[in-house]
């Protein structure tokens, strides 16, 4: 029987192979790995509210954002055509009841470009949505390896987004996603001769799922300004459910582990017959979400917001490795995150001081993960930091953006593990006038 769960080794990835094993949490074990997306740099750094919206920012969370107000320095005939591209570091100690780590994970976030077409916005992008990446050791009741999990992949998104401004105060849009990737794990059970010894061959399972399949996610924004010239955001985000298609293998192996450098030689293989037990190609439930937001600020100067996002995990459902997940006593609930967060300018027209045009943003979220394991809910909690630097003159609105969040996921109840993790982020948005109305005397 496990005893113990304890992560023993996750290595680093380099970011030019990082589009899909974006983690190191060990919790990316259960389900199709952890959620890699939670928005830009810009919305990190403000706890992960994603209900502002501005013309010179890409908001990769509500596709009405991409259909918003013409901007004044363009003489409201126009706005920026959009590119932004993020990636981050994250370094987690991880500790248990008896022994501890630390791992580092460096990540591609999104690559996303924005145009703009009268009342219309068109968006397309690339973002990491699930990543897998951990390794993990079981004992037994005589502190022998029992058991060593591994696994490593995700699922990408590619998506286009349409928006449109209905009038000055409500936008609509929606996104269209292809989601792709697969995930790779395979199980060593260990086995000792009579005298304690690790014998010669060993058994391992190695299972592949190739994932595909559409998603669709809906989106308002309403802006209005009140009698004492503050505005009023509220914004609301729907994705419907929808299934991914499992393209599943699976293959029994006989190895032989090089005691020196720990490598496995394959001496015999069997593939199994998924086919016949109905799981060479399964449906895969990617739950509903919806998101609620409203806030309010002074536009070009500040701005205090609040989320509320309902993922309907208890939902979820994974045929080819129900089995494995029950036996570690793994159930899904519904997910949620509560996230509070803003901005500060001091004077965004300063052509005097650089610092009074730095946007300075903070913010804290709650997340109730949806995970429970051996009757605990995994939670994550996180407070976060940011600025963004203006990149020229007053007049541009490229800017370099920073973040900064540290927090803790999970528990050391139960042989569980606890994360305590800081996450450091980088994005560049670079904006500029690509259509202009000629004029002529």
């Amino acid at each position: 029987m496990i005893k113990k769960l304890v992560l023993v080794f996750i290595a680093m990835f380099a970011i030019q192979s990082y589009a899909q094993e974006g983690t190191a949490s060990p919790y990316s074990f259960y389900g199709i790995g952890s959620l890699k997306f939670k928005g830009t740099v810009e919305n990190r750094s403000m706890g992960g509210i994603s209900v502002f919206s501005d013309s010179i920012h890409i908001n990769l969370s509500n596709p009405a954002s991409y259909g918003s107000k013409n901007i004044e320095a363009y003489n409201n005939e126009s706005r920026p055509v959009k590119f932004a591209i993020g990636g981050g570091h994250t370094n987690s100690k991880l500790k248990s009841d008896t022994s501890s780590d630390e791992v580092n994970s460096t990540t591609f976030d999104y690559l996303a470009m924005s145009f703009p077409i009268g009342k219309f916005g068109l968006g397309l992008g690339l973002i990491p949505y699930t990543s897998v990446g951990y390794k993990l050791e079981s004992l037994n009741d005589d502190n022998e390896l029992y058991s060593q999990f591994r696994g490593e992949g995700g699922v990408n998104k590619a998506y286009t987004s349409l928006g449109y401004m209905v009038n000055n105060k409500l936008s609509l849009g929606v996104d269209f996603g292809f989601n792709f990737g697969n995930i790779k794990n395979n199980t060593i059970q260990y086995v000792y001769t009579n005298e304690g010894d690790l014998a010669q061959y060993q058994s391992r399972e190695d299972n592949r799922s190739d994932l595909t399949g559409i998603t669709l996610n809906f989106g308002a924004i309403y802006k209005t300004v009140l009698s004492n010239g503050f505005e009023l955001t509220t914004s609301l985000t729907y994705r419907p459910k929808t299934n991914l298609t499992s393209k599943n293998s699976r293959t029994f192996n006989t190895i032989v582990i090089n005691p020196v450098n720990g490598n496995e030689l394959v001496v015999n293989s069997i593939e199994a017959n998924l086919e016949g037990q109905g799981l060479k190609e399964t449906k895969l439930a990617l739950p509903s979400k919806l998101s609620l937001g409203a806030g309010l600020g002074q536009p070009n100067r500040w701005f205090v917001g609040a989320e509320y996002t309902l993922l309907n995990t208890s939902k979820f459902s994974n045929v080819l490795y129900e089995s494995s997940d029950s036996a570690g006593n793994v159930k899904y609930k519904n997910a949620s995150t509560v996230s509070v967060g803003g901005f500060y300018i001091p004077d965004y027209n300063s052509f005097s001081s650089y610092l009074k045009r730095v946007v300075y943003r903070a913010g804290v979220r709650f997340e109730g993960t949806g995970l429970n394991i051996n009757d605990e809910n995994i939670n994550e909690f996180g407070i976060s930091f940011g600025v963004g630097l203006p990149m020229g003159s007053a007049s541009a609105f490229s800017n370099a953006n920073f973040g900064f969040e540290f927090g803790k996921k999970g528990t050391t109840s139960q042989n569980l593990i606890q994360e305590n993790f800081i996450n450091l982020q980088l994005s560049l948005s670079f904006n500029a006038r690509w259509f202009q109305r000629q004029k002529f005397n």
